[in-house]
């Protein structure tokens, strides 16, 4: 839309011609107008995130004990089944030995059952002892099977236990804050600390339910809306600092529940992080640019603040301007406004030098007036 430029001429009487002073000179106020029309606009929504690890892991023990070790440090960048931390295996270590020792007697137990019972059985054929024998014979050797069983299952429980003494990484990532130190007691309950896998990372922020129906069209089925979400633009991170995360990322899902507390559901945008600049926890500002389509658009210059009001100048057919009520709608890019209500298509409002217009003051003359205003 081409602005379309109109020159008032001001004249200021100095003299008079009679007494031989020079004519008045014209004193030029410009103001520039546009036809206002509909168009499409792609505006930059924004909304505040915090980054999460794709894997991110709390680390606690598995058992009890002493912590003896700690074979990382805080922010350390570590391999999956890389060692972390060492808890005092020497309880672990007894039970273990307690568990085979058992297990070695109940082997002897059983090799003593099955002689028996092949005895028996031997003797039964010859008819030497009776069915009762055999079949006593048998059950012993049963019970001393089942015994080993028991045992062996005993040995491998305290293998475990044992192997929980010593924690290591099950992803691969950074380590987190570590509150514990060597000589601590730990337990189950206790978080030693948290492993970050930040190949890629997760932007999580909040939607509200209107902007969700405005991506969203009515009627869609989950199908539909899975396509939707995997066809979104690209996302931009923007850090606290002003920087901006060189890869783009992408939505990947959309809570279907809306939180009762906030009214909005939980987005989550993936990004790659192959030079790990992203850590879970820091906060930032997604950026996703949507379209708006079939608006009104102004110049930001077209609109003068009064007060708690938006007003713009529209020009009559009289060439005059007239103030209107206007809301406005911030598209982001600092240059424009959508205009929601107080203006429709093919009307003409002033543009450059708003800010000067009086309410009826004349801003077109015919003979610019005839050069198209649009």
């Amino acid at each position: 839309m081409k602005p379309v430029k109109s020159t008032l001429l001001l004249g200021t009487l100095v003299g008079l011609v009679s007494c031989g002073i020079d004519m008045p000179k014209e004193t030029q106020s410009s103001f520039e107008t546009m036809k206002v029309v509909k168009s499409d606009i792609e505006l930059p929504y924004k909304f505040s995130a915090i980054m999460r690890g794709q894997n991110d892991v709390t680390v606690t023990p598995q058992v009890s004990g002493q912590l003896m070790k700690i074979c990382v440090a805080e922010g350390e960048t570590v391999k999956r089944g890389q060692t972390l931390f060492i808890i005092d295996s020497r309880n672990a270590q007894l039970e273990l030995e307690a568990a085979q020792a058992n297990l070695q007697a109940a082997l002897a137990q059983e090799n003593s059952a099955k002689l028996e019972y092949e005895s028996n059985k031997n003797l039964f054929e010859k008819k030497i002892v009776s069915s009762y024998m055999l079949s006593n014979s048998e059950n012993l050797y049963k019970q001393a099977q089942a015994a080993v069983a028991q045992a062996r299952a005993v040995v491998n429980r305290a293998k475990v236990e044992l192997g929980f003494c010593t924690i290591k990484a099950s992803v691969t990532g950074v380590i987190g804050e570590i509150p514990v130190r060597v000589g601590d007691q730990v337990s189950p309950m206790t978080q030693l600390t948290m492993l970050s896998g930040n190949t890629t990372m997760y932007a999580e922020f909040s939607v509200t339910e209107a902007i969700v129906e405005a991506m969203v069209q009515e009627g869609m089925n989950a199908s539909d809306v899975e396509k939707y979400i995997a066809a979104l633009p690209e996302a931009t991170f923007i850090m606290k600092n002003g920087t901006e995360f060189p890869h783009k990322g992408r939505v990947v899902s959309l809570t279907g529940v809306v939180n009762a507390a906030t009214g909005s559901l939980t987005c989550k945008v993936l990004f790659p992080n192959p030079d790990g600049h992203l850590y879970s926890g820091i906060q930032g500002t997604i950026v996703m640019p949507f379209a708006e389509k079939d608006v009104i658009v102004i110049p930001q210059n077209a609109v003068v603040r009064l007060q708690d009001k938006s007003l713009v100048y529209k020009v009559q057919p009289d060439s005059t301007a007239t103030a209107v009520d206007v809301q406005t709608e911030d598209t982001g890019n600092g240059m424009d406004f959508i205009i929601t209500s107080g203006l429709k298509p093919g009307d003409q409002i002033v543009t450059t030098g708003a800010n000067n217009v009086t309410e009826g003051q004349q801003v077109l003359f015919p003979e610019e007036g005839k050069s198209g205003n649009s």
